[in-house]
């Protein structure tokens, strides 16, 4: 290994162009860094390396070699050593952790994208990286975790949140020595300014009443308020946890979840005719056509399929609450099924993984991509416009009914 604290550029490309060296870029880092290492060295030693003078202080005594992970790929690094003391290059390696942190940026996105540990080394490989193993992926991973857990923790304090959706995501994790199935509890919301937001992810056991109560009382307590409506599946828990942490705010069925459990009880040969007449009551333009298009469909389902009808019958409150708010919302909550969409990314990169390890892994992906989202949400158009939020909480009378939050909290304990 040569000390030369200097290169000279012509005499460099000469060579590389002569031996046609398919490494050039790895080529020329390594050199630079051999030759801010060896001007290191020569200063803290007080002379040149080689060369006689009354103000060396220490000299030379051979190279230890590290290896440097850098997006060139794998460098043999040769870190001058010296015959008293010891030298060692902190501006560019960190002691007991040689990857380079852009290299770290790289694999913990990848992880984020969905790439499993036992796939990375394989995809490090590609970059032209060696040894770089499972532990040491799953380190560098875990450097989400303060981020994610700053996400989860920050103060909602851009409200009023007008409106709210909750859903829960089922998930595999290994404990005590087998898989388990999990709950991701989510929680969007549109806040003040027209943006929408995740407001919280939390991971439960079961998706039970107090698993949500649990999650609601969280956000209120970090600044969740103003919430005129929640939309979310039946879930009884769920509901109940609504009533008991947001009162005054109304609750919307899902029509995503409605419409597989309506077509649970219909006959499947009869399915496309109903989930049909099901979309014609959301696409009309006023309350009264909503609610005069529902009374339309029932009628005609009443003597071929009765089931059907009872079951929208004792929906329908719960289905068309919407019809409180202005239209001009309707379409752009209601027809999109936003929450359904951001279930489908979650499932795109949680469906690579499979099993994951524990929940603090689980918790981490999740996080990040929803954190991911939050960002790209923000950043991006208003979701709702200001006047029609305004409208919003104008139109609608903010009631609190005190004795249905009691019976919800009778319903979270039992």
């Amino acid at each position: 290994m040569t000390a030369n604290t200097s290169i000279d550029p012509a005499e460099f490309l000469h060579d590389q162009l002569t031996t046609a060296s398919p490494d050039l870029l790895r080529d020329m880092l390594t050199r630079f860094i051999q030759a801010l290492m060896s001007a290191e060295a020569d200063a803290v030693c007080g002379a040149p390396y080689g060369l006689p003078s009354s103000e060396r202080v220490n000299s030379r005594n051979g190279y230890r070699h590290r290896d440097f992970d850098t997006r060139a790929g794998t460098l043999d690094v040769a870190i001058p050593k010296l015959r008293s003391g010891s030298y060692f290059p902190d501006w560019l390696l960190e002691r007991r952790r040689r990857a380079e942190r852009a290299l770290t940026t790289v694999v913990a996105t990848c992880y984020l994208l969905g790439v499993s540990t036992r796939r990375m080394e394989k995809l490090v490989e590609t970059l032209g990286i060696t040894r770089l193993s499972k532990s040491q992926v799953s380190v560098m991973a875990a450097e989400l975790d303060e981020q994610v857990h700053q996400f989860r923790t920050r103060p909602l304090d851009q409200g009023p949140y007008t409106f709210v959706a909750a859903d829960a995501l089922v998930l595999k994790v290994r404990e005590g020595g087998r898989v388990v199935n999990v709950h991701a509890l989510v929680a969007t919301g549109v806040n003040g300014d027209g943006h929408r937001e995740i407001l919280g992810v939390e991971v439960t056991s079961a998706e039970d009443g107090a698993g949500w109560l649990a999650f609601l009382r969280d956000l209120t307590a970090r600044g969740l308020t103003g919430v005129r409506l929640v939309t979310s599946d039946a879930h009884s828990g769920l509901t109940a946890a609504i009533g008991a942490t947001l009162p005054g705010a109304s609750w919307q069925r899902c029509r995503t979840h409605y419409a597989a459990n309506l077509m649970s009880v219909t006959p499947k040969a009869s399915w496309p005719w109903v989930k049909t007449l099901l979309h014609s009551v959301y696409d009309q333009p006023d309350k009264d056509a909503v609610h005069e298009q529902f009374d339309r469909v029932l009628d005609a389902l009443a003597d071929k399929l009765p089931a059907v009808v009872d079951h929208l019958e004792t929906a329908r409150a719960d289905v068309l609450a919407f019809t409180a708010f202005p239209k001009e919302i309707w379409r752009q909550i209601w027809s999109n099924n936003p929450q359904e969409r951001l279930n489908r990314e979650i499932r795109r990169r949680t469906d690579v993984v499979g099993i994951f390890p524990d929940r603090g892994a689980l918790i981490r992906l999740v996080g990040a991509v929803l954190a991911e989202q939050h960002d790209d949400w923000i950043e991006g158009r208003r979701y709702l416009g200001l006047d029609v939020l305004a409208k919003s909480r104008i139109t609608l009378l903010d009631t609190t009914d005190e004795a249905h939050t009691d019976t919800d909290l009778k319903a979270l304990s039992a």
